[in-house]
């Protein structure tokens, strides 16, 4: 399987898949490490346009696993891969790892000697088995509920 995963940038008609991907992702796989109240908390997209401005205003990509999208992520210019989520479906199948090492190719590219993100409770394991360190331990909240996070971050050495 992956050797058809296609990793290639988003674009705008790519919105209401990530939507899709992102609260699928937390209601059925995260819902393992996350209460109910948090998960319903979380898993909300209140405004579809500002969900879509944001994954257009960085480098951001898709997994498609034979044409239909499968996983997402992005980078924020100062390192921060802000978001990275595999599609219920697609557990599993080298999604996750195929994305993380799209985000780092670009990162390298651009110069930057570390990414970081802010990994839920259920993303840590991915991150750490990939190089990943915890920075430190976390409470956000969202929408009145507390939930644990992780920041993480791992190293580059410059290209030169």
């Amino acid at each position: 399987m992956k050797n058809s995963i296609l990793i290639r940038p988003y674009t705008p008609d790519d919105s209401d898949a990530t939507i899709e991907i992102f609260l699928r992702a937390i209601r059925e796989v995260s819902s393992r490490d996350y209460s109910p109240a948090q998960i319903n908390a979380w898993a909300q997209v209140e405004d579809p346009a500002k969900w879509a401005e944001r994954r257009i205003s960085r480098p951001a990509w898709i997994a498609d696993i034979d044409g239909k999208p499968a996983g997402f992520s992005d980078l924020v210019a100062d390192g921060c891969l802000d978001m990275m989520f595999v599609h219920p479906e697609f557990q599993g199948f080298g999604v996750a790892s195929r994305l993380l090492a799209r985000v780092e190719l670009e990162a390298l590219a651009s110069g930057m000697d570390r990414i970081y993100t802010h990994a839920s409770l259920t993303a840590r394991p991915i991150f750490e088995r990939k190089g990943f360190v915890v920075v430190m331990r976390q409470t956000v909240e969202k929408r009145g509920q507390k939930l644990d996070n992780f920041v993480m971050k791992k190293r580059y050495r410059p290209l030169s």
